[in-house]
């Protein structure tokens, strides 16, 4: 039987390399993100493609709007076998110019958010006896990042987290797994951002996809929990 994939925080680039990659692999998938447009539209293409998807707009950050999303995909897809969380979203602003609602969205957004939705995935997960929780990190959640406050604290709480969550759930055969995204990845505004000098590596989103699938085949005598992805750059070895 088919496994049912959540993806929670898809936008063009990674969030939508992982929709798609997990399709690929068999899996129906569904996808939470704010953006109702941008989801309905990537539906319609996976659809269109054979594949299953639900899009459905939630707000991370509202217990009751990630209930309402959960429910909604398991009387559509079924019980959530592997859930991704993939938000991100916050203003880079250090202690002087950020403010205490900017501070606190970034909290909800990243941790709390992850918070919500890994409480709601679990419940299938126990009653199937198996399952995959992975959280997407940053660099900025192994050590601080100037001009981040928000960001960095947060992508710390969400590392914590997952550390917890491994100790709890990889007993009970559910795999959790924090990776840590350590580079820009390459999409549009990035390459908006970098061009034309061309001089900063960048991570393919498809390549970063493919190692998250990886590790929802481990075999549990060998999981991984934590993984550290980063570009290529000759610096690095020098």
């Amino acid at each position: 039987m088919a496994k049912t994939a959540l993806v929670a925080g898809v936008g063009p680039g990674l969030g939508e390399s992982l929709v798609r990659k997990f399709a690929r692999e068999g899996c129906k998938v569904g996808m939470f993100a704010r953006s109702a447009d941008y989801l309905k539209t990537l539906e319609d293409s996976l659809k269109g493609q054979g594949y299953q998807a639900l899009a459905t707009p939630t707000d991370l950050t509202n217990p009751g709007s990630v209930a309402n999303g959960f429910q909604k995909i398991r009387d559509s897809l079924g019980p959530i076998d592997i859930l991704i969380y993939h938000a991100g979203g916050a203003r880079w602003s250090g202690l002087i110019d950020s403010s205490e609602e900017e501070f606190e969205q970034a909290w909800r957004v990243i941790a709390y958010g992850g918070y919500l939705c890994a409480k709601e995935a679990v419940q299938d997960m126990l009653a199937q006896g198996s399952g995959a929780i992975l959280f997407t990190g940053a660099t900025s959640g192994l050590r601080g990042s100037a001009g981040a406050l928000g960001f960095s604290s947060a992508k710390f709480a969400l590392r914590g987290m997952a550390g917890s969550l491994a100790r709890e759930l990889w007993p009970k055969n559910i795999h959790v797994a924090h990776i840590v995204i350590d580079g820009w990845i390459n999409t549009k505004a990035v390459q908006d951002q970098f061009e034309p000098s061309g001089e900063e590596p960048l991570l393919n989103p498809d390549s970063i996809a493919e190692s998250y699938w990886n590790l929802v085949l481990q075999e549990k005598s060998a999981w991984t929990l934590e993984l550290d992805l980063r570009p290529y750059n000759e610096d690095f070895f020098t």
